[in-house]
């Protein structure tokens, strides 16, 4: 384990008494403590098929976020069929980039997320970057393991900025869909939720969101989950999260933000795979190139009060787990 040098009031000002008494009691505050600025956590969740080609200007971000050309960054792509070809994609351009120290993390099953070298190579990135391909399989890995753990600690702890595309996209919150075709219209039980690694407990994600025309698909699940957020990204674009901070869409795209808070539905009435009925259901589209400032500054005139409020439920991220 690394047992960073950290702040006890910066630590407190980020957690809970909880998470404080886990850092503690897991050796990670073992060390004297010193005056430090926390380095900004933050979650870039990627809708999918982000450029790699041209601009990258999504690729070129997360860079910048994991500090730069000597950033460390290591690559998660145990929800790949095809691992090694994705990870010599992600490798070449990272390299391009002008990242020197490019890693694959050796996580492949349940097995290999127990390796004490694996948790050290999570706990020392800077930058952390999870691939597409079957979020369930991905979670089969993680799940309850040493690695789920360490990417708990490395973002919460070190500040590690933590990204994910396409099915590392869905896994960022607590509820993810693991399963569900993209329906005309919202019906019961189309779709079915597991649990992903809970940096984001409040919403659930969706990804190739406008591509693949997935909006009665995310409202479906949230017919059932009321009580979250729903959030759809499109491809090559990215959801950026400063915990607590703000909200950023960047790439060129939209993120659309479902908040059924206030539906009424009809779904404990209906029968498995009919339409439901949603009503009161609001719907915010938030374009690439907007940053939206939690503290209200600099934010539009027309913003809906409401929509404080929700932004405020995704940049409000989960607590460290162990």
């Amino acid at each position: 384990m690394i047992a960073p040098q950290l702040d006890m009031p910066a630590l407190a000002s980020h957690f809970n008494r909880r998470t404080l008494l886990f850092l503690m009691a897991s050796g990670l505050l073992s060390q004297p403590l010193r005056a430090q600025a926390p380095r900004q956590a933050r979650l870039m969740v990627i809708g999918g098929a982000e450029d790699r080609l041209q601009d990258r200007l999504i690729l070129r971000k997360f860079v910048d976020y994991s500090g730069g050309s000597g950033a460390r960054i290591r690559l998660i792509t145990a929800a790949s069929a095809e691992p090694d070809g994705v990870w010599d994609s992600y490798r070449k351009v990272f390299q391009e980039l002008g990242v020197a120290d490019v890693q694959p993390l050796a996580l492949t099953d349940q097995d290999s997320a127990h390796a004490p070298e694996l948790q050290q190579d999570i706990l020392q990135a800077d930058g952390i970057f999870i691939s597409g391909g079957d979020q369930g399989k991905l979670m089969q890995a993680l799940w309850e393991t040493p690695a789920y753990t360490s990417l708990h600690e490395a973002f919460h702890v070190r500040g590690c900025c933590l990204a994910g595309t396409s099915a590392g996209a869905a896994v960022m919150s607590r509820h993810m869909i693991a399963q569900g075709v993209s329906v005309l219209r919202p019906s019961k039980d189309a779709t079915a939720t597991d649990m992903g690694l809970g940096f984001i407990t409040q919403a659930v994600v969706d990804q190739h969101f406008s591509e693949r025309r997935r909006l009665a698909r995310l409202m479906s699940t949230l017919a059932m989950r009321p009580d979250l957020l729903g959030v759809g990204i499109d491809e090559d674009t990215a959801l950026v999260i400063e915990r607590n901070q703000a909200i950023e869409v960047i790439g060129r795209g939209s993120v659309t933000i479902v908040d059924p808070s206030r539906m009424r539905s009809n779904v404990d009435d209906v029968e498995a795979a009919e339409q439901i009925e949603m009503l009161g259901v609001e719907l915010h589209m938030l374009p690439a190139g907007r940053r939206y400032r939690l503290d209200g500054k600099g934010n539009p005139a027309h913003w809906p009060a409401h929509l404080k409020k929700v932004l405020m439920r995704l940049a409000t991220l989960g607590p460290i787990r162990g």
